[in-house]
């Protein structure tokens, strides 16, 4: 029976190559020397270091750009609030989002049943697979997801005939 399963990966190879970059362009910036801008990846998130809230806005703009070149999509990022960290010095993390969460899951799953299409959807893990009998049906359901969840940086894999 065709299949597909609904994600929500980034692809880290392409997010630590745009930390890299990211750390070089810091190290090199004349408005960067002398302070502590600063930025490193740990698993699956980067922390941001900085002076100033300021300083941390241009390092996460440096960032969303890197990510951009490389064809990451931004909303992958979960953007937490920044904090002091010993005198006048500000840390911020970012979390990179991997895997749908239960609530999403749940909500795709309601919206291909309320779509009337002949098509189910099964949640498994951190993905949902969507399973019909027919290949455009299949193609319904993704064009359905897409447009309903634009807000979500969802992909579709591991399509099977």
């Amino acid at each position: 029976m065709p299949s597909f399963d609904t994600v929500c990966e980034a692809d880290f190879v392409e997010v630590k190559n745009a930390v890299e970059n990211t750390a070089k362009e810091i190290g090199t910036r004349f408005d960067f020397k002398g302070t502590s801008a600063a930025i490193e990846l740990k698993d699956k998130e980067i922390t941001l270091f900085g002076d100033a809230e300021f300083q941390l806005q241009q390092v996460e703009d440096i960032l969303r750009n890197k990510l951009t070149k490389r064809n990451v999509d931004v909303r992958f990022l979960d953007i937490q609030k920044a904090q002091k960290i010993g005198g006048d010095k500000l840390k911020q993390t970012v979390k990179v989002r991997n895997g749908i969460e239960s609530e999403l899951a749940k909500k795709i799953q309601k919206l291909i049943k309320d779509s009337k299409l002949k098509v189910q959807a099964a949640i498994q893990g951190e993905s949902v697979r969507v399973t019909g009998a027919k290949r455009d049906d299949l193609q319904a359901a993704m064009a359905l997801i897409r447009k309903d969840l634009a807000d979500h940086p969802l992909s579709f894999n591991n399509f099977r005939d």
